[in-house]
């Protein structure tokens, strides 16, 4: 946290400043913008997309109940799920929208002016520089903005503080995609099977033999738009922490060495995959899990699982398994991933309990280690970052702090209605 001394070498000074251009801050900066807020969106990397693009991560999974959600979906079909179209289609939604993009620009502290949030200082090829901001959006996935302006955050399950591993989703090709088999997750690892046995028991005796790397429980194997390709998602790194250097670096290196071992073992045991090659690997290591605000309202295990619905719900229907890689082993912590009902995220788990001027949003927002496993997929975290815009803009438009902002004014700017069964 660093207080705002000198307003004149601020370098851009904007009604809504949104960190971070992965899907949610995307959504926010697109919806802060129509609400007719003067917004800038700030990314690190060269591309907007956040995993989808610098992690090879798809498809675009989850629920949730979005005019934002459904439209994007609208537009990357029409592109025929172009992946590599992803972040020139948020660019353009972003500018038909009349935000600023601004990206290698990495903002990593909040301004504060007076107790309050007021902008953010960036690292950038022109050195460090100011902006200022009504509201800010934290969109960095990892709370940064909010931990750095002194807003309390968890991290990692309640017994031991473990956080759900690391991986390397990477993309093959020389596949026979009349012969490849395909594979989504523990379930079907159990159904599918080879010349040599069901997948699981394939992919577990060679882990057992040395043949995979001892963290590497099962070989998901998806199908990517390219014909003759699969995209992997097998490798895990456990016992990092992805807001320590150290811990990326491991992670990044190990994860690409695991990367070569599965492609040579899938070369062996896989039918179809005889002459697969490694044809794109990741910008960035796929983190899962860092810090989690703690907000004015939490999201729990059990709201998920009963399908809880809220009179304060600013996302409505969210779905996806509750879906947490064993942070301390192979596979799902639990065995397999936990359903749960659609349920509701209120306004109150994206505003910090103390900090003002920030609004929160992403796989960041307050929740318990199991609920965050859930709401951490693309579609659910796109759904809240327009949540997050129409509120920044509200509060900016309106001249009030975020957590003053009327519940009900934001559920009309998405177009949502409240649940006939809310319980808050």
């Amino acid at each position: 946290m660093r207080r705002w001394t000198d307003r004149q070498d601020v370098f851009r000074d904007v009604d809504v400043l949104v960190a971070g251009g992965g899907p949610a801050g995307v959504a926010a900066a697109v919806n802060a913008a129509r609400a007719g807020a003067r917004t800038l969106i700030v990314e690190r990397y060269g591309r907007l997309g956040g995993a989808a693009t610098t992690g090879l991560v798809g498809p675009l999974m989850g629920g949730a109940c979005s005019d934002f959600v459904d439209e994007v979906q609208r537009r990357f079909d029409a592109t025929g799920q172009d992946w590599e179209r992803l972040d020139l289609l948020y660019a353009d939604m972003l500018l038909e929208a009349g935000a600023e993009i601004l990206l290698h620009t990495w903002a990593f502290e909040a301004l504060i002016d007076g107790g309050r949030v007021c902008g953010v200082r960036a690292v950038t090829k022109q050195g460090l520089l100011a902006m200022g901001a009504k509201v800010v959006i934290d969109a960095t996935a990892d709370a940064d903005i909010a931990h750095s302006a002194g807003a309390a955050c968890e991290m990692g399950r309640d017994d031991d503080g473990l956080l759900q591993p690391m991986s390397i989703q990477y993309r093959i090709g020389g596949v026979d995609k009349g012969r490849g088999l395909l594979c989504g997750g523990e379930h079907q690892a159990l159904k599918v099977t080879v010349p040599e046995g069901v997948w699981r028991d394939v992919v577990l005796r060679a882990r057992d033999a040395g043949e995979l790397p001892q963290t590497v429980g099962v070989v998901r194997l998806y199908e990517a738009p390219n014909p003759g390709e699969r995209i992997v998602n097998a490798t895990q790194v456990n016992h990092v922490d992805g807001t320590r250097v150290e811990d990326l670096t491991r992670a990044e290196l190990e994860g690409r060495r695991q990367a070569f071992a599965v492609t040579e073992f899938l070369r062996r045991h896989a039918p179809g995959y005889e002459g697969c090659y490694i044809v794109q690997m990741p910008t960035a290591v796929g983190v899962r899990e860092t810090r989690r605000l703690v907000g004015v309202e939490r999201l729990g295990r059990e709201d998920l699982v009963s399908g809880r619905k809220r009179r304060s719900a600013v996302v409505r229907d969210a779905s996806f398994v509750i879906d947490i890689h064993n942070p301390n082993g192979v596979g799902q912590a639990h065995g397999f991933a936990e359903t749960v009902k659609p349920y509701d995220i209120p306004y109150g788990c994206l505003v910090p309990r103390e900090v003002d001027g920030l609004v929160v949003a992403g796989r960041c927002i307050s929740g318990s280690h199991e609920a965050h496993a859930s709401y951490r997929v693309q579609r659910i975290v796109m759904a809240i970052g327009a949540a997050a815009g129409v509120a920044a803009a509200l509060a900016a438009t309106e001249a009030v702090l975020p957590r003053e902002v009327a519940v009900d004014k934001i559920q009309r700017g998405l177009n949502l209605e409240v649940a006939p069964a809310a319980t808050d």
